[in-house]
């Protein structure tokens, strides 16, 4: 049982959560595939596709909203409505317990993904490395290939700081143990576990690195039945994609407890 502010909440099993207010029970029910958001339901196959592949403009999508300062320090960046309601409740729930969660990532689109990746592929860091499937492998610890990535849907946020160290001591290990104890409650999960018996590919660790689920787990899946090896192009050392099987082994390759 976990309490916040006036309710206690009793459990949260994806549909709802069982919450106690004053002295009654109340079930309060979230119907997933009637939240606004973008679907199959709302766009066809194709927008929907580049939808995964993260090839549109958020600023230009009415299901998307722009954060408030109050929650991030960058500015011009978005989130889908749901997964920004869910964190504006999580932000006052940690609030409540002395943490402050700040967005440092939210949505990057194709564009905005190749920049990343092809800077770190030009980058004198990774050119010691062949190009091709070496390259792309060590730069893929940590960063995805366009159209691969999971910032591209705006369900998926980097909080506070982008470094396991810093998380796990101190006020950033407090962070991160609230973090673990309660977001689940708000629909997000850790994606990135530590790597294991029970997630043997994929990137490596992320402990910032939160997803709303109740809208990430449709597009998780819908990616893996949906996106082709031909879809993958427009960027430095795409030929890898098919050489390190992307798809399995890192768009698929997520914490077992959040799929």
């Amino acid at each position: 049982m976990k309490k916040l502010g006036d309710f206690q909440v009793f459990g949260f099993n994806g549909l709802g959560l069982s919450i106690k207010l004053g002295g009654a029970f109340l079930f309060v029910l979230f119907f997933l595939n009637s939240f606004a958001q973008v679907s199959s339901n709302k766009l066809n196959a194709k927008d929907y596709k580049n939808f995964l592949l993260g090839k549109f403009k958020p600023d230009t999508c009415s299901d998307f909203v722009k954060i408030p300062l109050l929650y991030t320090q960058k500015e011009g960046i978005f989130l889908q409505r749901d997964a920004f309601i869910a964190f504006k409740r999580m932000f006052e729930a940690a609030k409540l317990d002395g943490v402050h969660l700040t967005i440092l990532s939210s949505t990057r689109n194709f564009s905005y993904q190749k920049g990343i990746w092809e800077r770190k592929w030009n980058s004198a860091v990774f050119s010691a490395y062949k190009p091709g499937k070496d390259r792309a492998k060590r730069i893929m610890n940590y960063s995805a290939m366009p159209s691969t990535s999971r910032h591209h849907w705006g369900t998926d946020i980097d909080l506070n700081v982008l470094n396991n160290q810093s998380l796990s001591e101190g006020k950033g290990k407090r962070i991160y143990d609230w973090l673990k104890s309660n977001a689940a409650r708000f629909g997000f999960c850790q994606v990135y576990s530590a790597k294991g018996s029970n997630r043997p590919t994929g990137y490596e660790e992320e402990k910032w690195h939160w997803s709303f689920l109740p809208l990430a787990k449709g597009y998780t899946s819908d990616y893996g039945k949906i996106v082709k090896p031909e879809d993958i192009n427009g960027f430095m050392g795409c030929e890898s994609f098919l050489e390190l099987s992307v798809i399995p082994n890192y768009v698929l390759g997520i914490n077992p407890d959040c799929k």
